[in-house]
């Protein structure tokens, strides 16, 4: 993963992150986000409440939440892996549960969760104003593909198997996607490159 690429990109991405209101995205995102990008250490501490207290913060939803996917590295001609972007626009904490339910395109199911990409299993990934966090989309794989115009991530709620708010159709980093059955996604994380690490090399 080049991290040098990610953090020079940084300007843009943050330009480029839109507010998702109901099923479509109707504007742009005032915050910045943080400003430190690094790897897998990033992933600790301050952005997670201990893992036996019980979380008084809501949900983060489509209605709180900037959206973005960017392709990795930058200049991929065949974007085969994403980085999926949410920033916290509002002006309190929300957590993010589990990973995004992500699917691309007319695709028949969501992508599958590779499941040791989750840091602190159980544990939300808490977002204060302005924050950040990143789940990782390997696209496709060794088969046959289909074309893929569309992006649509669902968020998850506090309890397994709920929703929070309405689908985010993600801006499309390309035209157009060329999916199979060998999509993956990470839990979310505050450290984009421990996210990428997990499909990098696939």
């Amino acid at each position: 993963m080049n991290v040098k690429s990610l953090v020079s990109r940084r300007v843009a991405v943050s330009a480029g992150l839109v507010l998702a209101l109901g099923w479509g995205v109707s504007a742009q995102a005032a915050a910045t986000g943080p400003q430190t990008i690094s790897g897998k250490a990033q992933h600790a501490g301050t952005h997670r409440p201990g893992a036996g207290a019980k979380s008084t913060v809501a949900a983060c939803s489509q209605e709180v939440l900037g959206v973005s996917a960017v392709k990795e590295p930058a200049d991929s001609e065949d974007a085969r892996h994403l980085l999926l972007i949410v920033q916290n626009a509002g002006d309190k904490k929300c957590d993010l549960y589990r990973y995004p339910l992500v699917r691309l395109g007319a695709g028949r199911t969501t992508a599958p969760v590779i499941k040791e990409s989750d840091p602190n299993p159980g544990v939300p990934v808490t977002l204060a104003p302005g924050e950040e966090a990143y789940a990782a989309l390997l696209v496709n794989g060794p088969m046959d593909e289909y074309e893929a115009k569309s992006i649509t991530l669902r968020l998850q709620g506090r309890k397994p198997g709920s929703s929070a708010g309405r689908p985010i159709d993600v801006p499309m980093p390309v035209e157009t996607l060329y999916a199979n059955d060998f999509q993956r996604v990470t839990y979310w994380t505050t450290a984009p490159g421990y996210a990428l690490d997990f499909i990098m090399s696939k």
